[in-house]
């Protein structure tokens, strides 16, 4: 006889367990599936950035609502997930970046009322003086931070463990049953659980476990990789990021400066060794990551690299989630194609998914971020 459950999220990672939580909190019996470990895909292979500078204009306010929720998180999960609001700098280098990060500013300023504004690079020196002269300027917005994405999934997942749910890692979800189109519950290649929710939040596996209900949209597994240096003082706590997004990181609460992105996979982004996902790291990508960070922070030349990682992110064709139940399938509700910004708005992600999953409105607006979107307008 299947075991039943009141709601089954698929995906332990950080959005995976911030919606268990909040599903747990309010009562239901919930399960927490994976095919591979607690945070280990994209959850635990990014830089830490809570950020709602540079945002697209439709996940502002689901960044604005998790500052919020990020500044008791600590608190209300019972363990210091290293949050720092030390603001964000994102660091222009020629005339062309400099016009249109002033433009940017003025939009999410006027359009949002976020506390963000545009900086010379004598204003910019004052708040963090180790930047390279070649910085011209930068975007500032002093309410985003950072913080220790393994932590913040582990509180997640342990107060959610607290209020009584339950996780099964190295399962594969095979099937999601349906009954007369709901959902009814869900087969693994080791067990099978009844229950009327069911939330995809299986990263880059969230097109599959979609295409299981029959729904279907363009997501494609982006690979990026990330450094840690040995620890320093404490010498700046500002996230930082580009113009240009060829890198970002931060120094964290440790002195270790965690430093991502992009560059340096040029032509081979999206190679056959995508089809993988677990694999090495590339040797082109760290050095092209140093360089650019040195560029910006000449002075960081002589600390170590001491550990070196990578990962796939999940990114959908407009590099927005893809958020919120589907209407042709009552029961099944989407949390997935974060496309490398969504540990920064898991707190709201959490709160938002499990009103919706229960059929209430939920406190930021996600019908930018439904599923048919896609869909082929007749």
């Amino acid at each position: 006889m299947a075991k039943t459950y009141d709601a089954i999220v698929i995906g332990a990672g950080v959005n995976g367990c911030s919606i268990a939580y909040n599903l747990a909190r309010r009562g239901l019996k919930t399960l927490i599936l994976d095919k591979g470990e607690v945070c280990s895909q994209a959850s635990g292979q990014n830089g830490g950035g809570v950020r709602q500078s540079a945002r697209d204009p439709r996940e502002m306010p689901l960044a604005m609502y998790s500052v919020k929720l990020f500044e008791n998180l600590s608190e209300e999960l019972g363990l210091n997930v290293e949050y720092k609001q030390g603001g964000n700098l994102r660091l222009c280098v020629t005339p062309a970046q400099e016009e249109s990060m002033r433009a940017a500013v003025d939009k999410q300023s006027q359009a949002f009322g976020l506390p963000v504004e545009y900086l010379d690079n004598e204003a910019v020196r004052e708040i963090n003086p180790y930047v390279s002269d070649i910085v011209l300027g930068a975007s500032y917005c002093p309410t985003d931070g950072h913080a220790n994405p393994m932590l913040v999934t582990y509180a997640f997942l342990r107060k959610a463990r607290s209020l009584g749910a339950e996780l099964r890692t190295g399962e594969t979800v095979r099937e999601i049953r349906l009954s007369k189109r709901h959902v009814s519950g869900v087969v693994t290649d080791k067990d099978t659980y009844s229950s009327k929710i069911v939330v995809n939040a299986a990263g880059i596996g969230g097109r599959k476990v979609a295409n299981m209900v029959g729904l279907d949209f363009p997501m494609t597994p982006v690979f990026t990789e990330i450094l840690v240096t040995e620890a320093r003082e404490p010498l700046f706590p500002q996230m930082i990021g580009t113009a240009a997004s060829d890198f970002y990181g931060h120094q964290t609460e440790h002195g270790s400066f965690v430093w991502g992105g992009f560059i340096g996979y040029d032509t081979f982004l999206y190679d056959d060794r995508g089809k993988s996902e677990r694999r090495p790291n590339y040797p082109e990508v760290a050095p092209a990551i140093c360089r650019a960070v040195l560029r910006f922070f000449p002075f960081l030349q002589d600390v170590n690299v001491t550990r070196i990682w990578s990962g796939l992110i999940a990114q959908v064709a407009d590099k927005v989630p893809v958020l919120g139940p589907v209407s042709d399938v009552p029961g099944y509700v989407s949390a997935t194609g974060f496309s490398g910004h969504g540990f920064g708005i898991s707190p709201a992600v959490g709160r938002v998914i499990s009103q919706a999953a229960l059929g209430e409105t939920p406190d930021v607006d996600i019908s930018a971020f439904a599923s048919d979107r896609f869909r082929p307008v007749n």
